[in-house]
This record gives C-alpha cells, structure tokens and sequence, in this order.
C-alpha cells in the first residue's frame, strides 16, 4: 500500500483527491493535514464523504510514516513548505499549485503532464500538477507541435466552472453574481500561457508565436470547454492521424469524430477531442474536468506512474451524463 499525506485538506481540489484516494485499491491516506479545520471530520468541510471516511483533519505532519505527500495548498505555499521544512530522502511529493510548474535549475520537479512526460514522471521523486486551463489547451496542442505545424499565433477562448476560483466565494464566484451570466478575466495574460508555451517548445523548439487566451467564466459547476483555432494547409484526415498516433498511448485521451461537450466528461479523468477543417483554419475542441483530469485525477494519474501502477488504477469513473 502507498502511505499518503495531504497538505491543504479543505479545498475543492483536496475534496476530489480524498474521494479518489480513498477509493483507490493501492493507497492508504495516513493523514490529511489542515490548521484551519484541526479536530473537525472531514466529512464537515467535504460533505459528499459521508459513510466512506471517520478521518479527522490534523495540525501534525507525521511525514517519517507516508511513502508520497500531496500539496493541494494554495500558490506559493508550497515553495515556502519546501524551503523549511527538511522532508524524508525517500519521500515523493505531487504539487497540486503552480510553485514548481516552470522549469528552473533552482528544483527538480518535473512537469506532470503525463501524455508529454510520462517517462520522466515515471522516474521522479518531485511532480508538479500542471495547471487545469493549461492542461486542456495543451492536450489540443502537442499533437501539432510533435508535427511541427504550429508556425502562427494560436487563437484560444476556454470556458471555466465556478469550482476553478476555488472554494471560498468571491465577488465572480457567488451565486446571484454567476447564475445565467458571463464574463471574461485575465485576457491574454493568464498565468497558465507560460506553462503551455514551455510544453509547446519543449515539442517544438522553434515555435515563437503567441498563444492569444480569452478565458471565460461559466455558470457550471465544474468543467473547461476550450476552442481553439491554429491556420494550416494540412488535410482533416492527416491531422487525424497525428492526433491519433500521438495518443494511441493514452488511456484518459481520445479524439471523437463526432462533436463533443462538457457532460461527456464532466467527473472523469478523460479529456476528448474534437477536430474540424475550415478553409484553412483548424479548429480544435477539447474539453475536460477541471478539478479531476485538471487536477486530482491528474494527480492520481501521475501517482500511479511514480509507484509503477497501471495508470488507470482508481480513476474509472463514470461522467454525470445528464
């Protein structure tokens, strides 16, 4: 059994990952680390735990008695965590922030994008979660990249659940603000384009273009919907085979002839693709679980790969559908 922690406990990324990891054959949370909430249960705070976990939340960090430690804190955090705190040589540690997602010669931490860097996850000791946004773009990318066809600017508008702004309410996030409304924020200067780009160039070294993202605010729950449109002169059907050859692979990934939306994967840990010609515009539908294959699933995922597990191990959910 893989003994786990959790760092951040009462957040809606640390509710998913409790959900998983409880339910997951191969793992045993040893404790689930919240100041906030120390004492209280945790079926107070993530209320959709009832009749599957008596854990209480704990102030301790009992990090000698756990093979893997979860941060799902909030951003930079974790950096400060890491810097303080002198962990285990042969602890493991999946960061769910944005702290170690660029990278640098100052860490180790490599980037969890497993349909990018699956070998390396295999053989790390420090996985940086990707972001949800950047996850979703990026999934609708690589293929073009592996192919070298990305020599323009990519157009991008994503939409987003409520969940994404995390769990305490804001002035965008309450419900009378965002019931049957709209809005956009952070246009071309979301946080998440630095990572896309580092994944992009890491495929294809000469791509210098920008990537114009106009993130939207929905009003869902839960779920990215992304668009993205990328010129070529390249057929439908070559295309189709690039994507088709780059994921064959993969097992959460799959491009669907027909078109797709947001039940189909909302509380899995799939992401689907969906690919149109347009004169000579390529559009690109790609959409995913924010706070599963866009965080706590991908977290499990990479998990999985670390501890040499069949990557599909605890992850076979079924999508709400309706």
């Amino acid at each position: 059994m893989i003994k786990v922690g959790i760092i951040g406990g009462a957040g809606y990324t640390a509710g998913e990952l409790i959900r998983l990891l409880i339910n997951h054959p191969d793992v045993e949370i040893v404790f689930i680390n919240s100041s906030s909430n120390a004492g209280n249960k945790i079926t107070d705070v993530h209320e959709g735990l009832y009749g599957e976990t008596d854990m209480v939340f704990t102030d301790e960090l009992p990090l000698d008695k756990i093979d893997l430690l979860y941060f799902c804190t909030a951003h930079g955090d974790t950096r400060k965590f890491m810097e303080s705190h002198t962990l285990p040589e042969n602890l493991k540690v999946i960061d769910l922030s944005m702290d170690y997602r660029i990278a640098s010669d100052e860490h180790d931490f490599i980037y969890g994008l497993p349909e990018l860097n699956r070998r390396r996850i295999c053989q790390s000791k420090h996985v940086a979660n990707p972001g949800c946004f950047a996850t979703c773009i990026q999934l609708g990318l690589l293929p073009l990249a592996k192919n070298l066809l990305l020599n323009g600017d990519v157009s991008v508008n994503a939409i987003t659940g409520s969940t994404g702004a995390g769990v305490k309410p804001g002035a965008t996030s309450h419900f009378s603000w965002r019931n049957n409304n709209m809005s956009i924020y952070k246009p071309f200067s979301h946080q998440h384009v630095p990572e896309i780009k580092q994944s992009v160039k890491q495929l294809q070294n000469s791509f210098n273009s920008d990537i114009d993202f106009i993130p939207y605010r929905g009003d869902f729950a839960r779920g990215i919907f992304a668009t993205l449109v990328v010129k070529t002169s390249v057929t439908l059907d070559e295309i189709k085979r690039m994507y088709i050859e780059y994921y064959e692979k993969d097992s959460f990934v799959h491009v669907v002839d027909a078109n797709v939306d947001l039940k189909q994967v909302v509380n899995t840990n799939k992401c689907l693709i969906h690919l149109e010609k347009h004169g000579d515009k390529l559009l690109i539908i790609s959409c995913i679980d924010n706070l599963l294959k866009g965080a706590s699933g991908q977290a499990v995922h990479n998990m999985n790969l670390m501890f040499g597990l069949e990557e599909t191990v605890g992850l076979r959910l079924k999508p709400s559908a309706f």
